[in-house]
């Protein structure tokens, strides 16, 4: 019998970061963020992931596998390597990724975290980022990690990464350490200042 193909579509969120984007179910547990190679014990897309060089950070939502990267390989290089990984891991007997330890006895639900990254975000963040003509829309909060979307002068821009990684997840650290991760759904690549402009030809 002949194996159905798994269609894969990867879209750049900046040069640190990449969503793979399937065509079918990959966690349906919500959210899954792997920070390092001890965390991914047991799953085993984490661990191939983790096995590809570079890659410093895995988030894997529904049909999304979100990645992050501190090596200096492109993501049109890894991309191969990535999507044989998730094809081998999606057509094994075993589940990709298995559920959190511990689900359910976190401190605080995921609706409590909600109203508390809310506030901060009307608090600190937006006025932080309304300086620079941008604003951070909080989508969701699901198993303790943030989905959030960058809109105005932040869409697109270079300097997304930064005010994500130093201003935002340095706030949420202080403030929330309860928050165990966060993603960037911003379709940046159609931003007012797109960080991947097309080639002038």
């Amino acid at each position: 019998m002949t194996t159905p193909t798994i269609a894969i579509r990867a879209e750049p969120i900046d040069q640190r970061r990449c969503k793979f984007v399937v065509d079918r179910p990959v966690y349906a547990g919500g959210v899954r963020r792997f920070g390092s190679v001890e965390e991914a014990a047991g799953s085993p897309l984490a661990q191939a992931l983790f096995a590809i060089p570079g890659i410093s950070e895995i988030v894997v939502s529904g049909n999304v596998v979100t990645l992050a990267t501190d090596g200096p390989a492109s993501w049109q290089t890894l991309g191969k390597t990535v999507g044989q990984a998730i094809r081998a891991a999606l057509t094994a007997d075993a589940p990709a990724i298995v559920e959190r330890p511990g689900t359910g006895t976190a401190r605080f639900t995921d609706d409590e975290l909600y109203e508390r990254v809310h506030d901060l975000f009307e608090q600190q963040v937006n006025p932080m980022v309304a300086r620079h003509g941008g604003m951070v829309e909080l989508i969701d909060v699901q198993d303790a990690v943030v989905l959030l979307r960058m809109g105005g002068g932040c869409q697109g821009c270079g300097m997304a990464s930064v005010t994500l990684r130093q201003g935002i997840e340095g706030m949420l650290n202080e403030h929330i350490p309860e928050v165990m991760g966060i993603v960037d759904i911003t379709d940046h690549a159609s931003g007012a200042t797109p960080y991947y402009a097309e080639a002038k030809k």
